[in-house]
């Protein structure tokens, strides 16, 4: 049974595939033309002499230069606004908060960087502040959703501690439940970061 299951499943799989193709239409043909093959060979060189002079590298570095700040920035201000819904979205705060939290972190991360960034120029003009209030909306998204599910696992017995030797819930979460999340909080932002400096590169436009 589980390898007419497995068969099934290939076969479904096989039959998707042929059909995307016919139904794109795609010309395979004149991919390997003359005429294709010698704009990829134009392409290619002009790709291996690239250009050196002083004006154009300083233009590539500036840009560089932006893109990482957009991302920094974008990740940056994602990691605080996701660590704050984070806690109402692991059901610190009632079952109508975890809710709410939830469907802001799904409706954030729902909308892609290119779409928050169109409606972001016209909230504040073309820029890199657009860029990086997209980045930072839809990576907030994300990282919520992270943070969430990490403070969820998280073991409460060293913050039950502290609560019961007198301690108040922010020092509780602050020295029993945060030590213990750091390190998979950091590579969570990493990761994302990462991530947000290649779509800075393609939000560039904005």
């Amino acid at each position: 049974m589980k390898r007419l299951i497995n068969l099934v499943l290939i076969l479904a799989i096989v039959a998707a595939v042929i059909a995307s193709f016919a139904y794109l239409g795609l010309d395979l043909e004149e991919l390997g033309s003359p005429t294709s093959l010698k704009q990829m060979g134009l392409y290619v060189g002009r790709f291996l002499s690239p250009d050196l002079s002083a004006d154009y590298l300083t233009a590539i570095l500036r840009g560089s230069m932006e893109t990482l700040a957009m991302s920094a920035l974008g990740t940056l201000l994602a990691a605080v606004l996701g660590l704050l819904l984070a806690l109402p979205a692991a059901g610190r705060f009632g079952w109508f908060f975890q809710s709410a939290a939830r469907l802001l972190l799904n409706a954030l991360r729902a909308i892609p960087e290119l779409v928050w960034a169109a409606l972001m120029v016209l909230a504040a003009g073309l820029g890199p502040n657009a860029g990086t209030l997209a980045l930072a909306l839809h990576t907030t998204g994300v990282l919520g959703r992270l943070f969430a599910e990490a403070l969820e696992n998280t073991p409460p017995e060293p913050a039950d501690a502290i609560r019961l030797q007198g301690g108040n819930p922010v020092l509780a979460f602050c020295y029993g439940t945060l030590p213990n999340l750091a390190p998979q909080l950091l590579a969570y932002c990493l990761y994302r970061w990462e991530n947000n400096i290649r779509m800075a590169s393609v939000l560039g436009f904005v």
